[in-house]
């Protein structure tokens, strides 16, 4: 019985602790994504986590169309990675970025660098299966500039 507190206890500050989520459109899913909008949030990002399901991710938010870098620093599985300007159009994507260990080496932590004003992690292959690729339009992101 107890055990089953803790649980849910331990469930509950987990829950008020992740990043709200919003829905977005991409050209083959509808994907629901934790908003990184704060440097902080996009400082921690999906670190530690072990695993993401599928036609789910985070958004990080920026405030305006630039040139943005990502490292996978204690990011302990791999990700597709889709820079989208503000108008909403994929501009790169980058598949099955590698993950790092917490052991892993500065100089060996994969790094991605875009332009854009959102940008997607998502789970390995999701961006091929959602149809996110250069060019396609993801409905619903520029909601997200009301954020900034």
């Amino acid at each position: 019985m107890m055990s089953s507190f803790v649980a849910a206890m331990a469930l509950a500050c987990i829950t008020k602790t992740l990043p709200p989520a919003v829905s977005v459109q991409a050209p083959k899913a509808t994907l629901r994504m934790e908003v990184a909008d704060t440097p902080k949030k996009r400082e921690i990002g999906l670190m530690y986590r072990r695993s993401l399901p599928a036609h789910t991710g985070m958004v990080f938010v920026f405030s305006t169309d630039s040139i943005v870098g990502f490292w996978m620093k204690n990011t302990l599985i791999p990700l597709d990675m889709v820079f989208i300007g503000s108008d909403g159009v994929v501009r790169a994507v980058y598949a099955n970025v590698p993950s790092s260990t917490l052991q892993t080496p500065e100089s060996k932590i994969a790094r991605r660098s875009g332009e854009g004003k959102f940008v997607f992690e998502l789970p390995p292959g999701e961006a091929a299966k959602d149809g996110l690729v250069p060019g396609a339009l993801v409905a619903g992101v520029q909601k997200l500039s009301a954020l900034h």
